[in-house]
Parts: C-alpha cells; structure tokens; sequence
C-alpha cells in the first residue's frame, strides 16, 4: 500500500455489513452510503468523520483532534 493512503474496513450499524474503504490519508468522510442495504452513515457525536465513528482505524486528520 502506498503511504498516502489508507485503509479502514467500514461496518455499517444497520445491517452490520463491513466494506473496505481505501482513502488519502488525514482526509475525513463526512457522510458514507452503505453498499448493503443503502443507509448513510454519518459521523456519530464528537467524532470528525465516518472513519472515526464505524472504521476499524481512525483518519488521523488535525480535525479528529478538534472533535474531541
């Protein structure tokens, strides 16, 4: 893998199907649609994006740290 980039597995809340999302490193989602069963997933309170709330690795953005 390119150190650019990164990879987190999305498990969606709703039907808990999990999705490997590959994504520049430092950038957040904001919003994620659920190849499943087509829910948008949304960052949950205090976290910056869908990465931080439902991926298995944080996205280690400057914005994380403004969340908390």
């Amino acid at each position: 893998m390119n150190t650019n980039y990164q990879e987190s597995t999305i498990t969606c809340p709703h039907c808990q199907a999990s999705e490997l999302l590959a994504t520049h490193t430092g950038l957040t989602h904001h919003f994620f649609r659920c190849s499943s069963c087509s829910a948008i997933l949304k960052p949950k309170s205090g976290d910056c994006c869908i990465l931080c709330s439902f991926g298995t690795q944080d996205c280690n953005s400057p914005e994380q740290n403004l969340a908390a």
